[in-house]
């Protein structure tokens, strides 16, 4: 089966916060990309809302139990207690930890999961005890991934940021795809599903889901929310899901 689609909606959230005013709606676009066919949706509540916002998580969990039960809800963030706070009140199918500080501008690396290992096996068991499935944000790193597994988790999410950055040099991109997949294969060996997320887009997603025919899913905000601009959101969701090769 194709690597599933989670729209990620921080950068509507960005681009309605310019404003002291309701739209673009988080939810309502939520709403577009479910109904063209999107398979979930994620957020990534930073401390300072300066994207989602914590009163945006309770009408995205609504929109999903009332109107596509099949959909997935994924929150993401670096697990304090008040991040942990939130996960629990809202009840995401899937909760996704990453090592950002509160100033970052958006995650940038994954976890090294043999010195986070204190820190993230509690977590993890805590999470697991309450019914989530847990993603750990992981590198391009084949050697961690023994470790990850170790944490209990469920699955990694691949930081494909490097990938989408060498969008005009194709060497360094397949390069920089063949460790995605090295890494893929050796977290599938320790019992970890895979996801992958960061700067994927229509063009890069064919290769990534050729090379990791396994792919769980894909999270996918900002070059999604750049083509809707162009294309729609109905119309970019498809060409993303026919991307991920639905």
């Amino acid at each position: 089966m194709p690597a599933k689609l989670s729209v990620n909606l921080n950068a509507i959230a960005m681009l309605r916060n310019r404003r002291d005013l309701p739209w673009p709606s988080v939810t309502g676009i939520g709403r577009l990309a479910l109904a063209a066919g999107a398979h979930g949706l994620t957020v990534h509540p930073r401390p300072d809302e300066r994207h989602t916002r914590h009163s945006d998580l309770p009408e995205i969990r609504a929109l999903i139990d009332d109107e596509f039960p099949q959909a997935e809800f994924n929150i993401e963030g670096y697990p304090s207690e008040d991040f942990l706070a939130l996960v629990e009140k809202h009840q995401p199918e899937q909760v996704t930890l990453v090592p950002d500080d509160p100033a970052q501008a958006t995650s940038d690396h994954g976890w090294n999961f043999v010195a986070d290992a204190a820190l993230l096996a509690p977590i993890v068991r805590r999470l697991k005890k309450g019914g989530f499935r847990v993603s750990l944000f992981s590198d391009a790193d084949p050697a961690g991934m023994t470790a990850a597994g170790d944490t209990g988790a469920d699955r990694i999410e691949l930081y494909t940021g490097p990938y989408g950055s060498y969008h005009s040099d194709s060497a360094k991109a397949a390069k920089e795809l063949e460790r995605l997949g090295k890494t893929a294969d050796a977290a599938f060996a320790a019992g970890l599903q895979v996801n992958a997320g960061h700067d994927l887009t229509v063009a890069n997603l064919p290769a990534l889901a050729k090379r990791i025919p396994a792919l769980a899913e894909v999270s996918i905000g900002h070059g999604l929310t750049a083509d809707a601009l162009e294309y729609g959101m109905a119309g970019t969701v498809g060409r993303f899901l026919r991307a991920c090769g639905w």
